[in-house]
């Protein structure tokens, strides 16, 4: 039965394929084949590359590939198919021109965190591809969660990232763009980074895809995204680190919560993320570092204001008057309703 449905498949394929050469549609012969059927294949860097050549030029030819990308992404019922829908989204943020990221879904998301609509994704038709519905649910997340992140911080991850061998980890450009932002702007992309970083701690098992070509595809960008993130998240703590000083106390309250996500993330990131050994230590040091400030100074505020309370606490006691000393007086009320 599943040889069948896998048969079904590729002629499927074949026969979407030759309709489209037919018709002379480069945009939507190059994604036919580059999101074909087969569960255990990813496309191939060719077919990804002509998809992204087609949709280059004008902005009506970039919408018009898009929105094939998308069509094809929402009424599919293959694991498979969606699985190498979501990697041509990967690959129009990496690789696709200014014009074709701009027709990404974020655009229109709205606010929304969903909006690739995949949360519910089930394809029953065979047991690879159940499994591969989760792994459909999973990075659809990601791609969503990536999409949020870039929306926030202004630039697409990754894009504009090269490791700059003075620093090792963040570029200088990274650096001088972090110090013009606000105390706030600095926490709220920090979260959004946090979030792809999370992430990871929900992948599937991939014991039983082991050997599978898509599934190793898809963890491996989305390992070079997690990176980035780390690489990112680095800057803005390094950077609310030297501003330490100048944060209010609910600017530093936030910055714990934030530093306490990162820290829940450490033992995920090490097992699953391969980042040099050097690298991480310079991450977990900066932010072990910048929750001993932390506490010292929530410390320090917890004691001033513990001596504000005593101190209004002996002041109001040495100006209370007796009750029984007011009771006994004899007050005269005026219309003014003041007491004399």
């Amino acid at each position: 039965m599943t040889k069948l449905k896998e048969l079904i498949g590729r002629l499927k394929d074949k026969a979407s394929q030759g309709k489209a050469a037919i018709l002379s549609k480069r945009a939507t012969l190059s994604l036919l084949r580059a999101t074909s059927h087969d569960p255990f294949t990813p496309p191939t860097s060719n077919h990804l590359s002509t998809f992204l050549i087609a949709g280059d030029g004008s902005r009506v030819t970039a919408s018009a590939a898009m929105e094939l990308l998308m069509d094809r992404l929402q009424s599919t019922q293959s694991s498979a198919v969606a699985l190498k829908c979501l990697i041509a989204i990967h690959c129009v943020v990496k690789r696709g021109s200014f014009i074709m990221r701009d027709q990404l879904p974020y655009s229109c998301g709205g606010g929304g965190r969903n909006y690739l609509n995949l949360s519910k994704f089930r394809d029953r038709s065979s047991p690879v591809s159940w499994e591969l519905s989760s792994w459909v649910r999973w990075y659809a997340k990601h791609v969503e969660q990536l999409l949020w992140a870039s929306r926030i911080v202004g630039f697409f991850l990754g894009v504009e990232a090269e490791e700059d061998s003075s620093q090792g980890w963040w570029t200088k450009a990274g650096e001088e763009r972090a110090s013009s932002l606000s105390n706030g702007e600095l926490l709220r992309e920090t979260d959004a980074l946090l979030a792809v970083i999370e992430g990871i701690g929900g992948i599937p098992d991939a014991a039983c895809m082991e050997g599978n070509k898509l599934v190793g595809e898809i963890w491996s960008v989305v390992e070079e995204d997690v990176i980035v993130a780390l690489s990112e998240v680095l800057v803005r703590v390094n950077e609310l680190r030297e501003r330490f000083g100048c944060l209010s106390f609910g600017e530093v309250v936030e910055l714990v919560y934030v530093l306490n996500r990162l820290e829940k993330c450490k033992e995920t990131v090490e097992e699953v993320v391969v980042v040099v050994a050097e690298k991480q230590r310079l991450l977990w040091d900066v932010v072990r570092e910048v929750k001993e400030k932390v506490e010292k100074k929530v410390f320090r505020e917890e004691g001033k204001t513990m001596r504000r309370q005593r101190h209004r606490t002996t002041k109001s006691e040495r100006f209370e008057f007796p009750t029984l000393l007011i009771d006994s007086l004899d007050l005269v009320r005026f219309p003014s309703a003041r007491l004399l």
